[in-house]
């Protein structure tokens, strides 16, 4: 996917909370957005450099977007609302081949409590083509639910990087959907380049990574793709393993 904004390179200064961040950039110091709820505390610290992107809007209450940092001299993409256009772009172009073979993506669909990210399937009629709450498609619909993962610790990569109920209400419904006759998939996109496999995080969310296995007994689909990331594209390129 291309960046199409126009971007700067500063150095990090500070996070005085989740949202923003005090970034040097180029002597002045300035305060951006951070696109990222995530801890990040082993990517974000004083003088690490950090790619921000620009937006001259009125109705903004700051002007720069912190879109990446980086790490080993490599970008890493700390934008969590990108990985959701990453996977539909990937699908799209069948380069995830386990989500190969179908012909509609819908995103943000409702399912029970929660809204899955994509839905793939494969309508028979023109009515269901255009039906936005039908998601059945006799039995046929497959929901995928997008995790991005930024922690890395010696090529390795792991999620969350801070205890996250919200993740475990997600797959717990994603093991309803396949209980239900569904096709569901957990996609983690992995948000560098260098990534050489990737382990639910045990340590600072032991429930989550119970989850997880509890959905892959579940028949629960668990798929892990890395990307290449640069400051002007990012886009999923291979599977790296999974290990639990």
């Amino acid at each position: 996917m291309k960046l199409n904004y126009d971007s700067y390179i500063g150095t990090f200064i500070s996070r005085p909370n989740r949202f923003i961040a005090h970034i040097d950039l180029d002597g002045e110091e300035v305060i951006s957005h951070v696109p990222n709820t995530g801890r990040m505390k082993e990517l974000l610290y004083p003088g690490v450099p950090v790619l921000l992107s620009f937006h001259n809007s009125p109705t903004r209450k700051t002007k720069y977007e912190l879109r990446m940092i980086q790490k080993k001299g490599q970008w890493i993409s700390t934008d969590s609302m990108l990985p959701n256009a990453l996977a539909y772009e990937a699908i799209e172009n069948d380069v995830i081949k386990e989500l190969t073979g179908y012909s509609l993506i819908k995103k943000e669909v409702t399912y029970q409590n929660s809204r899955f990210d994509l839905q793939l399937s494969n309508p028979t009629t023109d009515k269901e083509l255009h039906d936005k709450t039908n998601t059945n498609y006799n039995g046929q619909a497959c929901f995928v639910e997008v995790k991005g993962v930024t922690l890395e610790h010696e090529g390795w990569t792991y999620f969350p990087d801070a205890p996250t109920e919200r993740g475990r209400k997600h797959i717990a419904e994603l093991i309803h959907a396949v209980n239900n006759g569904y096709r569901a998939v957990l996609l983690f996109v992995v948000q560098l380049e260098y990534a050489n496999g990737f382990t639910p995080n045990k340590v600072t969310d032991p429930a989550f990574a119970e989850v997880v296995e509890e959905a892959i007994n579940a028949g629960v689909e668990v798929l892990v793709y890395r990307c290449k990331v640069s400051p002007d594209e990012v886009k999923i390129t291979e599977k790296i393993p999974l290990v639990l």
